[in-house]
């Protein structure tokens, strides 16, 4: 059985992963805080927590609040910042045989340039996601990706500052996530991962103010899954490279939804918060209907729903 998807395939460098399941930025860590709980090496990737030129604090408390079907989230990529990444963590990763890729998120785009090559040639980063979508930090991000242009040109001032793969990530609060696909990928994008999450609240209606410190956050979860599901099916169509599939994904049957859809891989995010072991679940599971299915190569499943 053939579970191996390419991500990179215009690379020089490439992106094998040995299966499609990946764990999505800032819902595992840096990967080391999992690997008591499970082998993590069985996974297709890991994205770590986004990272910043320099620590962040993050957003004031309140930073987590549940609803209904989701998790509405307000982190304010917390982070240790570039410099410790390289000496701390990467050292660790460079020993892995699952590839780590680092999910990179700051506010102009000289700055997503310039920690593009501090992150060029060091070893245990095997590729980089460009966050253009993150919805809970007051500047940068969500503004760069909500337009095709913007997004572009970030893309283009990364591609042009490493040789490494580069995925980059889509918010779903745009009006045409089509057009800024397309224009991502003609930017030099290897791959699109798309959904981040969609801009929520939620109000304390004892205390009669918002539950998060931050007013709004991220949301998360079940609930996003449909719509999540029905962006990545247009991505799919729409642009030549890889796409990874993301919105709550937590058990195998919604990862085949958007493998089906046209994802080559999926990354499973809120559910590991739930279950820890939630992306190995994922992909037993995937390797489950597969056999049952009599099919032999993931490749078969790939947008197979956009078949007539």
């Amino acid at each position: 059985m053939n579970l191996s998807v390419q991500l990179a395939p215009k690379n020089r460098h490439g992106l094998l992963l040995a299966n499609p399941v990946m764990t999505a930025s800032g819902t595992f860590g840096y990967g080391t805080e999992y690997s008591h709980l499970f082998d993590i090496q069985r996974l297709g990737a890991i994205v770590c927590k986004g990272t910043t030129l320099e620590p962040r604090e993050g957003n004031p408390q309140p930073r987590l609040a549940e609803v209904d079907s989701g998790l509405l989230n307000a982190i304010g990529l917390q982070n240790i910042g570039v410099a410790v990444l390289i000496r701390e963590k990467a050292p660790i990763w460079a020993g892995w045989q699952v590839p780590v890729i680092v999910n990179i998120a700051v506010e102009t785009v000289a700055d997503y340039a310039k920690l593009a090559t501090r992150l060029d040639g060091v070893a245990g980063v095997r590729a980089i996601e460009v966050n253009i979508s993150c919805p809970n930090i007051n500047a940068g991000c969500v503004e760069f990706g909500a337009d095709p242009e913007s997004a572009a040109r970030v893309t283009a001032a990364v591609r042009a500052a490493t040789s490494l793969p580069l995925l980059v990530k889509l918010t779903p609060n745009t009006a045409d996530i089509a057009s800024v696909a397309r224009a991502v990928a003609q930017a030099g994008a290897d791959a699109i991962s798309l959904i981040n999450t969609l801009k929520g609240m939620a109000i304390d209606i004892k205390k009669r103010k918002p539950t998060l410190g931050n007013i709004t956050g991220g949301l998360s979860g079940p609930a996003i899954k449909p719509v999540a599901l029905a962006m990545v099916y247009e991505v799919a169509g729409a642009v030549e490279v890889p796409v990874v599939g993301c919105g709550g994904i937590a058990t195998a049957s919604d990862a085949l939804e958007f493998i089906m859809a046209g994802a080559s891989a999926v990354q499973v995010g809120t559910a590991s918060l739930v279950s820890p072991r939630a992306p190995l679940d994922v992909l037993e599971g995937i390797e489950s209907f597969m056999a049952k299915e009599g099919i032999t190569d993931i490749k078969e499943l790939i947008g197979i729903a956009h078949s007539e």
